[in-house]
């Protein structure tokens, strides 16, 4: 009975201590375990990479291993290997040294992206023109990746130089195969760090690319790009409009990308106006880039009609839709509906005036001829159907349909559609 209870009593201890211990461990301080992807000193990788013996190859395999172990916070590491690597880049001699350098510059630029280190942004600018695929020996991979660490990085301070590069992609044709594939790569870089500054500059030349000679992936990664370049894009897209240097094919696709764009109506209505403008004063021989202008006007006057009168002008160049139509021997009378409705949706005195006087010269005409069913006589129907949409309350207006419905120049038909408007006006 003693030895049990013995045995009884040490265990008690034992377990007392035990607890004790676990205490005493717990009060110490314990070691933290280090976060991951961190580094405590980057000076011994520098070291060998930077020396003068090394060769491309090397040096490669000590950027794979600090890529490798996943450090952050490394950015003073890329960016001095950088500096070293731009120093040696003239060391290239073979065809091992060429691909050796070009994994390098791949891993400088993401590792410096990654870690959006500004400070190296002149450097990434260096690395942007040495894989430049001007030259036929850069395949484009790295000049793309410098580029978008360069947006990365926020080295906005080059826009102007990327802004220039693009253009001048833009600018020269493609001329085979192996080049489109490099130049595309460069556009694809150019775009991605457009897109990350996302200043308005950027617009014009990745615009160009949407509707340039690129691949279609290519153009529509532009497209993609343009709404997070800028909201609302009218100046910009006026100014390409405007200028005389940008055939008719090229304002017509800038006026349809603005009207894609979420900006406001009164900047659509602006651009409209100047869309229907440009599509008469702009001259040009060429059939195809005519018909473009047509286009363009007809979508500029649809545009008028949603989203409003942007200035005066526009008036002026409705009424030269309708005219020069009329005029035309091969009149596009779906022009002349258009400028019909917009007219009657406007409702203003400036359009009840147009109005009036397209309809009194069609009344002189159902007089004295010619009055021809394919032209006139539609053209008069439209006329009144867009009179009677504008809720005018004009006395003129209303003498005119009462004379026209009470003439018997015109059928029971036409005179109906006179009765029509004045049942619309409320007169």
């Amino acid at each position: 009975m003693k030895r049990k209870l013995l045995v009884i009593i040490l265990c008690l201890a034992g377990m007392a201590v035990f607890a004790q211990d676990q205490e005493q461990e717990q009060a110490q301080p314990q070691p933290q375990p280090q976060p991951q992807g961190q580094s405590a000193n980057m000076s011994f990788f520098l070291r060998d990479y930077t020396m003068p013996e090394s060769t491309f190859l090397q040096r490669l395999g000590i950027l794979e291993e600090v890529r490798n172990a996943g450090l952050t916070g490394i950015g003073e590491f890329y960016h001095e290997a950088l500096r070293f690597f731009l120093l040696r880049a003239s060391d290239i001699r073979t065809l091992e040294d060429r691909r050796a350098a070009e994994a390098s510059a791949r891993i400088l630029a993401h590792g410096l992206g990654a870690e959006q280190y500004h400070p190296a942004a002149p450097d990434l600018w260096r690395l942007v023109v040495l894989f430049d695929v001007i030259r036929d020996v850069n395949q484009g991979l790295e000049m793309q990746d410098a580029l978008v660490a360069l947006g990365q990085v926020g080295g906005i301070e080059f826009l102007p130089q990327i802004i220039q590069r693009l253009d001048d992609f833009n600018t020269h044709p493609l001329a085979d195969v192996e080049t489109r594939r490099r130049v595309q790569r460069g556009v694809v870089g150019c775009i991605m760090a457009l897109e990350i500054f996302q200043d308005p500059a950027g617009f014009r030349p990745v615009f160009f690319v949407s509707i340039g000679g690129y691949d279609p992936s290519i153009k529509a990664m532009a497209s993609v790009a343009l709404p997070n370049l800028v909201e609302d894009p009218g100046e910009i897209i006026s100014g390409i409009i405007q200028n005389t240097s940008n055939n008719p094919t090229i304002k017509y696709q800038a006026f349809q990308e603005m009207l894609r764009t979420n900006a406001p109506d009164e900047s659509k209505a602006r651009v409209a106006a100047t869309a229907l403008a440009t599509g008469w004063t702009f001259s040009t021989s060429n059939t195809v880039q005519q018909l473009d202008l047509r286009e363009m006007r007809k979508s500029a006057i649809d545009a008028i009609r949603v989203y409003g009168v942007a200035d005066d002008s526009i008036y002026a160049n409705l009424r030269r839709s309708y005219v020069n139509n009329f005029n035309s021997a091969a009149p596009d009378l779906i022009e002349i509906d258009k400028t019909l409705r917009t007219l009657g949706a406007i409702g203003s005195e400036e359009a009840v005036e147009l109005l009036l006087e397209f309809i009194r010269e069609l009344h002189t005409r159902r007089r004295t001829g010619p009055w021809r069913i394919d032209r006139e006589r539609q053209i008069f129907e439209l006329a009144l159907l867009s009179l009677g949409a504008t809720g005018t309350d004009s006395m003129d207006v209303r003498i005119l349909l009462n004379v026209i419905r009470g003439s018997g120049d015109y059928t029971g038909v036409e005179q109906s559609w006179a009765a029509n408007a004045i049942r619309a006006l409320g007169f």
